[in-house]
Formats: structure tokens, C-alpha cells, sequence
């Protein structure tokens, strides 16, 4: 049941959004000519590794210049990478990971494998036993603000409770905190 909403979630989202995916892929593009997507091995559901993409926010070389996280005024990301990351556009091309299989609309946001040593193995393995989200309940409830531990708690907290219902109530809350708070 899971798949089908989240098969139906975005393809209809991709549908309803594709003139924003089109001006989001040209201001990129115009920026300063370089790829408009960006793409990073991820671990998905029972730790197996995909690529999931997303518009290029940050300067061409930004790997090299610094690690997978980012901070408050973060040198490596352009002026149009700003306003991408504050309204969550930047997201919008994991819809092709959902219709792929490889991501769920509403799970845990996808770990790079280097972050595989923040958890025991235990929580490892009931964090990945759901594919991991575009959204989920660390971003619904504390958009960036959480702390490495609250999203942890989070995920878990999402992982051991998933459901239909949650995914409907987390997308509600997703919506809220992107339209209202405008928070990155």
C-alpha cells in the first residue's frame, strides 16, 4: 500500500510541479553553466547503496571543500542555491528516486555511508529497514534545527512507527513548515 501512495504521490507531484522543476533546472543552469543536478551515493532500505539526486545548490567544487554537512551561511552554496534550500526545491528531483523505488515519499532522510558510525548497530538496522524519505519526521517537526541526536531520535521514533497515516499527517506537517516558517 506504501509503494502505491508514494507512486502516486509523485507522479502527481511531478506533474503539478514541473514548471518549477523547469525554472529551478534553468536558474541553475544560467548560474554559471555547470550541471544542474547534483548526485550522491546514499544507503537506502537494508543498507543498500543508490545515487539520489537533487538540484545543484552549492559551487561546482563544494565536495572538495568541505564535508556532507552544511552550516548557516555556508560559503559553498550560490545565490540560487540559497533560495532552492530555504523552500526545499532543491528536494524535488528525489521524486524521480521515489518512482524508481529507491526512496519513499515520507521516510528517514537518506544517510551517506559515512554517517553509518553514529549508529549502533541495532539502530543501523531499524533505521534501514524502511526506505528511506524525501521527507520525514525529524523535518516535519524540526526542519534543520535538530541536532544530530534529535534526528536520530527521530528516524528511529519513524522507523519502528511507520504508516499511512503518519507518512499523511508528516506531508501535512512537511507542507506547514516549508509555506509557513520558509526555514531551510
Amino acid at each position: 500500500m506504501k509503494r502505491v501512495f508514494d507512486v502516486l504521490c509523485s507522479a502527481l507531484a511531478m506533474f503539478l510541479l514541473l514548471p518549477i522543476l523547469v525554472l529551478a533546472a534553468i536558474f541553475i543552469w544560467l548560474q554559471d553553466g555547470g550541471p544542474v543536478f547534483f548526485s550522491q551515493l546514499r544507503v537506502g532500505k537494508k543498507g543498500r547503496l543508490f545515487r539520489m539526486w537533487k538540484f545543484r545548490s552549492m559551487v561546482l567544487n563544494a565536495e572538495s571543500l568541505g564535508g556532507y554537512s552544511t552550516q548557516d551561511n555556508d560559503p559553498r552554496i550560490t545565490p540560487v542555491g540559497r533560495f532552492i534550500r530555504r523552500t526545499s526545491i532543491d528536494e524535488l528531483p528525489q521524486l524521480f528516486n521515489v518512482l524508481c523505488g529507491d526512496m519513499s515519499v515520507v521516510g528517514p532522510r537518506p544517510d551517506v555511508p559515512a554517517q553509518r558510525e553514529l549508529y549502533s548497530d541495532v539502530d543501523w538496522a531499524v533505521r534501514h529497514q524502511v526506505r528511506p524519505g524525501i521527507t520525514g519526521l525529524a523535518q516535519a517537526t524540526l526542519r534543520s534545527e535538530a541536532t544530530t541526536e534529535q534526528r536520530k531520535a527521530l528516524d528511529l521514533e519513524y522507523a519502528r512507527n511507520a504508516s499511512i497515516r503518519l507518512d499523511v499527517k508528516i506531508i501535512l506537517m512537511t507542507f506547514k513548515q516549508v509555506v509557513f516558517k520558509g526555514g531551510n
